[in-house]
């Protein structure tokens, strides 16, 4: 019975058939000692399956015969068995309680060994630690499992889950470096002892690897975790918890919200309350971050009121909170909400678990403010301030946010930049360690409030340059730094690469919900070994600087507060500061602009084209008027602009009559400049032509004419290797090519070639920079907007990588009216004109009267200096 016992955890499926057997002979026999063991067997098959609900009516009758004929230490085997299925699912207290009678169970048993008793009160002892644990209680779990481990004794895979629960714990209380060196402890073990439990504790150290900050080992254990759940053929509920966990601390939130999903609903399947109330609170807590807040407060109650049920009240403080910040956010929280909000974190900090302690004063905090409570406000926002010390880099945030709001409430605005100055520079650190440049952009999120705080403290200063010196503090700094380029070939990564958990994504996807668990594409071998190389913030160039590199140009550096536009305007002789209006105004007349500019661009009569002219139109006069006309400039003016948010989808070349170039930031804005002096002139002209593209390979030989000795790549020489040769030393770079855009992930964004898409991923991690490069495709210049002042795509992508100047659309291209523009661009370049200029002469020439005209002149944007 022994060695079924140890195999159900390999192959729970293939023992099933042989406890069924032993089940039916102890029942023939009428051999309670035999009868109890089996079903005690039987129970074991269905809850490798994490069919606890099957489990226990099997446990159930167990537990009634060996106690009725007084088996007793079968008996407490079986009712140690038990707890841990009651304690699945969820009812904590009836778990404790057979735990208790497995304990005076097994003191009726004389003929039991004392070796194999000692073991046995061992696993009891784990199991009432992790009964301990799972409802709240750190400090008294953390005691119980260094107790059992230091007195030794513990057989090899009860010594492995106490070791991995103990890692679990101490990063539960922040205590991270000794949370990883148990974590290594455990897997070591499992490894070399308990091959069985590797997957679940590889798992484990994955968790607290990311939650620590240290996510190139986190995302290979996630990696090597899932291949193993799938290769044993075991459910990947538990898996997908813990990758939203992941997820969510990377700010890659639609990848969370679809892990957590996945989770809620295989563990809703299985019946495993106690796991399904964990896992539909990461999902509320995602719903929040997403601005979801009626869906995030449903789940929330849903699971404060199991973990009531389940006696868990850590877990049911953790759930009130959730429910408090979606009634913050929806603007309904009130005193209730703030006398909730104030228990939990009391409670959540009686236990120890300093992460959502923090994050309960600061909501609390929140409340009061939102109240009108200052004098109620200062004494949450300061503790959690004082707790946020001790914790990781993420949770120092939320503490200087803490402190932000509460020296801001008490009317000290130095104290408050100190504030956000400090966890920006935390957030540095963190950005610092991740591996891509979109994960980068999608950190700066984390400090995103931090930044709005800061600017509202220093438009009340009025002074354009510290007001320009704290939009560049926030902006763009993901670009800022170069990653390391790949050495792996492209065609080693074109089409089907992938990493994370590749075969968890594969699974999923053959269910309809799975195909939206999406892992991005990260070289996670690529780069750091966890330790910054770079951690302060970007360096950024006074109003002196960038009025020397403008040259005579206009800066216009867009910003947000309080959901209101601000600009500061550097001009040749002086600088300041103009005040615009509301963001929602800008997007109540963008939307129907972009969809009146796709209507054109593939009109469908004469009737709706002139419908959609009559609106881009109107719109158009709209933007000016909002966006424009209040910044006082000179229609005739240079424009650099560096939009803020949505603004980054707005077509500005249609909304100002002189030359203009747009840019992620000034700071790169003069790094581009400095760049285009540096290297005028050096390489030569590579032309390419993909394939499918109606009058691609026209636009191609047409531009051959005005570049004498270009190189030019079409058909089936457009192949992708070959692009990227040579595009990698070339002065100015064209690509006539279809292009397909990623709103969802813009480094997914791709360009087809004659061997299939490059993806901005691909680009980038090449190390490909043209010094200029004209993308002729379909929302090449439509980069996305990122919480945080961040953009990404292809012209971000290629700025940050070293390419000085870009052209490119936001929208649809179409793609035989575009070659007399792309010939009047290049001629103008040709010249000597930087691409800001050609392009505005170009514009010039095109005939706006017909709609494919009036569509490029609108969309096609300059970037860069070059």
């Amino acid at each position: 019975m022994s060695s079924l016992m140890d195999a159900v955890d390999v192959d729970p499926r293939s023992v099933e058939p042989q406890a069924q057997a032993v089940v039916t002979v102890a029942r023939t026999r009428k051999d309670p000692e035999l009868l109890g063991l089996s079903l005690r067997l039987l129970a074991a098959t269905f809850r490798a399956r994490w069919d606890d609900s099957s489990a226990r009516p099997l446990l159930d009758e167990a537990v009634r015969i060996t106690r009725r004929h007084s088996v007793w230490d079968v008996a407490a085997r079986v009712l140690a068995s038990r707890a841990s299925v009651l304690h699945d699912l969820g009812d904590a207290r009836a778990a404790a309680r057979d735990l208790d009678a497995a304990i005076v169970a097994m003191s009726r048993a004389p003929e039991v060994q004392p070796a194999e008793r000692a073991r046995f009160l061992g696993r009891v002892g784990l199991s009432l630690a992790i009964v301990e644990q799972h409802a709240g209680r750190l400090e008294e779990s953390e005691q119980r499992y260094r107790s059992l481990l230091a007195a030794g004794g513990l057989e090899p895979r009860s010594a492995a889950i106490a070791t991995n629960n103990l890692a679990l714990v101490l990063a539960e209380r922040g205590e991270y470096e000794e949370a990883i060196r148990t974590a290594d402890a455990a897997v070591a073990l499992a490894t070399s002892q308990v091959p069985t439990l590797e997957a679940p504790l590889v798992q484990t150290r994955a968790w607290i690897a990311v939650r620590a900050g240290r996510l190139q080992e986190g995302m290979a254990d996630f990696e090597r975790s899932a291949r193993a759940y799938l290769d044993a053929g075991i459910p990947l509920g538990e898996y997908y918890t813990e990758y939203a966990d992941a997820m969510t601390d990377l700010r890659l939130l639609p990848e969370a919200a679809a892990a957590a999903a996945r989770a809620v609903d295989e563990l809703a399947a299985a019946g495993l309350g106690l796991m399904l109330t964990e896992a539909q609170l990461r999902l509320a807590r995602i719903r929040l971050l997403t601005e979801r807040h009626e869906e995030a407060g449903e789940l929330a109650d849903e699971a404060a009121r199991a973990a009531r049920q389940q006696h868990r009240a850590t877990w049911a403080a953790r759930a009130q909170l959730i429910g408090v910040e979606a009634r913050l956010q929806a603007g309904t929280a009130g005193l209730e909400q703030l006398a909730v909000a104030r228990r939990a974190a009391a409670r959540l900090e009686g236990s120890g678990d300093l992460h959502s302690a923090v994050e309960a004063y600061l909501v609390a905090g929140r409340v009061a403010l939102d109240l009108s409570r200052p004098r109620s406000a200062m004494p949450a926002l300061t503790r959690a301030r004082a707790l946020a010390g001790r914790g990781q880099v993420l949770v120092r945030l939320r503490g200087r946010l803490a402190g932000a709001l509460a020296e801001r409430a008490a009317g000290r605005p130095a104290a408050v930049l100190a504030e956000c100055r400090a966890g920006l520079r935390d957030l540095a650190v963190h950005r610092s360690a991740l591996p891509t440049i979109e994960l980068r952009a999608l950190a700066s999120g984390h400090g995103a409030e931090l930044g709005e705080i800061g600017l509202g403290v220093v438009l009340a200063e009025a002074s354009p340059a510290r007001t320009l010196a704290w939009m560049e503090r926030t902006r763009a700094a993901a670009l800022s730094t170069r990653l390391p380029f790949s050495d792996v070939p492209l065609a080693d990564r074109l089409p089907g690469a992938t990493s994370g958990p590749p075969e968890a994504v594969r699974a999923a996807a053959a269910s309809p919900r799975g195909a939206d668990v999406r892992v991005p594409v990260v070289d996670w071998s690529l780069g750091h070994d966890g330790v910054p190389a770079m951690v302060a913030l970007p360096r950024v160039p006074g109003i002196a600087a960038t009025r020397a590199a403008l040259d005579g140009r206009t800066l216009v550096e867009f910003g947000r507060f309080a959901g209101r536009l601000v600009a500061v305007v550097v001009e040749p002789r002086r600088a300041r500061i103009v005040e615009l209006g509301a963001v929602e105004d800008i997007a109540a007349e963008l939307r129907p602009l972009l969809f009146a500019l796709r209507r054109l661009a593939n009109p469908r009569g004469s009737t709706a084209a002139e419908a959609a002219r009559i609106s881009a139109d109107l719109r158009i006069a709209r933007l000016r008027a909002l966006l424009v006309a209040p910044l006082g400039v000179d229609p005739r003016d240079e424009l650099v602009v560096v939009p803020v948010g949505l603004l980054h989808g707005v077509p500005w070349s249609c909304l100002h009559d002189g030359p203009l170039a747009q840019a992620p930031s000034a700071t790169f804005w003069v790094r581009t400049r400095r760049s285009a002096q540096a290297r005028a002139g050096q390489g030569g002209t590579v032309l390419v032509a993909g394939p499918d593209l109606a009058g691609a390979r026209e636009e191609v030989e047409a531009l051959r004419a005005v570049h004498a000795g270009a190189r030019v790549l079409s058909g089936e020489h457009a192949r992708a290797q070959d692009v990227l040769t040579a595009l990698a030393d070339a002065d100015l770079a064209h690509l006539a090519c279809h292009g397909s855009p990623r709103a969802d992930n813009p480094m997914f964004s791709s360009l087809r070639l004659a061997d299939g898409p490059v993806t901005v991923q691909e680009l980038h991690g090449a190390g490909v920079a043209p010094h200029r490069l004209v993308l002729a495709s379909c929302h090449a210049g439509a980069d996305v907007a990122y919480a945080g002042d961040e953009v990404l795509g292809f012209v971000s992508a290629m700025l940050a990588q070293g390419t000085a100047g870009a052209v490119a659309s936001i929208a649809a291209v179409p793609d035989v009216a575009a070659v007399d523009l792309m010939l009047e661009l290049h001629r103008g370049v040709r010249r000597g004109l930087t691409l800001a200029r050609a392009l505005h002469e170009a514009r010039g020439r095109i005939d706006r009267d017909s709609p494919e005209g009036f569509v490029n002149w609108c969309t096609f944007s300059a970037h860069g200096a070059a």
